[in-house]
């Protein structure tokens, strides 16, 4: 008899496990999760090692605007993410320096750079990313605790 309430008992913590599994997976894949930021291109917003709550709804809704701050699938390569600022949506016109020209973000792609212009791969080297690429939008910086700050009002 022992035996058998054993094994009931594992089954029904078993089952409080998968639970959780899978409402924990939900909460990341599809509320928001937690990214590590690394790299200079984001400085002097975010500096390297720095953890950033994100959220996946915007992304999902379209309700993304110039300014915020989003990491995206790098464009040129699938399994980097990259982390940058939206600076122009379907329709703006970008000016370009190299070469002198205005370009158009076409209608599905936003246009990415990083704050550090000058140590920054971002949309100035591989040109307008599309939608589709974003994974989610920065909400907040919450490591280092002294510089917990909101980033959704830059």
């Amino acid at each position: 008899m022992g035996f058998i309430k054993f094994v009931g008992k594992t089954c029904g913590f078993m089952g409080y496990v998968v639970q959780y599994a899978c409402v924990t997976h939900c909460t990341f894949e599809y509320i928001g999760d937690f990214v590590m930021c690394s790299g200079p291109s984001m400085e002097p917003t975010l500096e390297s090692n720095n953890i950033l709550l994100t959220e996946h709804i915007s992304p999902r809704l379209q309700t993304l605007r110039r300014g915020d701050i989003v990491i995206a699938r790098s464009p040129t390569n699938p399994k980097q993410n990259i982390c940058k600022r939206i600076v122009g949506l379907p329709g703006d016109s970008i000016k370009s320096h190299f070469p002198r020209r205005a370009k158009i973000v076409p209608r599905g792609h936003v246009w990415l750079e990083g704050d550090n212009s000058g140590n920054s791969a971002d949309s100035r080297v591989y040109g307008p990313v599309p939608q589709g690429l974003i994974r989610s939008r920065v909400v907040c910086r919450v490591w280092p605790l002294d510089k917990i700050t909101s980033l959704t009002e830059y």
